[in-house]
């Protein structure tokens, strides 16, 4: 897992976004982003855009944690109440089902004190190839 966690710190996206790894198991994740005045839409609350971001490196740490590349088939998203900025976000990545070539995880972030801002689901196709070293 070690070659994951030196991916997930090279991750030019991540970094640009504030995007931090908190935690990394097998089939599991969790991160966090403090939402900044750049991440603010137009109502004034967290753009649904940075908030999909976390959940979907969320979902790519916890997809991938297997040591076979993973890629995104599908992933949607409810969002549930309002970020600020200034938030801290955490997403957590959770895998429900692992078969041979698909994986379903789940995926909430939520505010630091547990208010829960957005969930959402994604499918991963194994491809049965290693990552990328």
């Amino acid at each position: 897992m070690s070659d994951l966690l030196g991916l997930i710190e090279a991750d030019r996206f991540m970094k640009y976004m504030g995007i931090q790894l908190l935690d990394l198991r097998e089939g599991y994740s969790k991160l966090a982003m403090t939402l900044t005045r750049d991440m603010i839409n137009f109502h004034n609350v967290g753009h649904g855009g940075a908030i999909f971001a976390l959940a979907d490196a969320a979902f790519a740490a916890a997809s991938n944690s297997h040591g076979e590349k993973a890629l995104a088939l599908n992933m949607n998203i409810n969002y549930c109440s309002p970020a600020t900025e200034g938030m801290r976000l955490i997403a957590e990545a959770h895998e429900e089902s692992l078969g041979r070539r698909i994986g379903l995880y789940r995926i909430t972030v939520r505010s630091e004190d547990g208010r829960l801002i957005a969930s959402s689901q994604g499918i991963v196709y194994r491809k049965q190839e290693d990552r990328p070293r």
